[in-house]
């Protein structure tokens, strides 16, 4: 006599599921952070450099960095002295000398004039553009500064060692722009391609004019 045996069928719904559900964790691509040094032609690195990275086609998400959308008047100069911000931001301007500034930019892709305003007051400025902002004080000529307005979501400036780190990208190749005021290329950009590789640092050597700091 043959032993009867029973079977537990999962329900239907759940069958389905996982057979919709596990093409999409087969294909899923890890992100990754991308470690970019930017050199100059001597091999120096190029400190405050923008590295931005081209999203690619229907990549959905929207520029939002971890820093403030602020620059700082210190010491009689600009704080940070190159700030990166999405297309469309409103950037403060707070004052924290015991004297006055007025702020202004020349720039196509945003200009414009703060008038006169003294310690621990703050102006605002909304950029709608993207591209390079160059600041300036029309009371102290020496005071320079730059705001990159990007459209990327993912961009970052480089450190003392030229480097800049730009998280949740996926494996495989993108186009990147690397911007600097002294870099030898229209409005100071050097435009090419990268390979993301994860735990792969990237390195970037690009052409600059004699000078120093920015």
């Amino acid at each position: 006599m043959k032993k009867a045996y029973s079977y537990r069928v999962a329900p239907f719904p759940l069958i389905a599921a996982l057979i919709v559900a596990a093409p999409l964790l087969v294909s899923a691509a890890p992100l990754s952070s991308l470690p970019v040094q930017v050199v100059d032609q001597a091999g120096m690195p190029v400190r405050d450099a923008v590295v931005e990275i081209v999203p690619r086609a229907g990549d959905a998400r929207r520029p939002a960095f971890r820093w403030r959308n602020a620059m700082a008047q210190r010491n009689q100069a600009f704080l940070p002295g190159t700030l990166i911000v999405p297309k469309g931001a409103v950037v403060a301007f707070p004052n924290l000398d015991n004297v006055r500034h007025s702020i202004y930019s020349f720039s196509k892709a945003g200009p414009f004039k703060i008038d006169l305003y003294g310690k621990d007051q703050t102006r605002t400025q909304q950029f709608k553009v993207a591209g390079t902002i160059s600041l300036g004080c029309n009371i102290h000529d020496k005071m320079q500064g730059y705001i990159r307005v990007t459209d990327s979501p993912y961009a970052a400036p480089t450190d003392g060692n030229g480097l800049a780190s730009i998280e949740g990208l996926g494996r495989g190749s993108y186009d990147v722009v690397v911007w600097h005021p002294r870099i030898r290329g229209t409005g100071g950009e050097w435009r090419g391609k990268l390979i993301v590789e994860p735990g792969k640092r990237s390195r970037i050597a690009v052409a600059v004019r004699p000078g120093s700091g920015k």
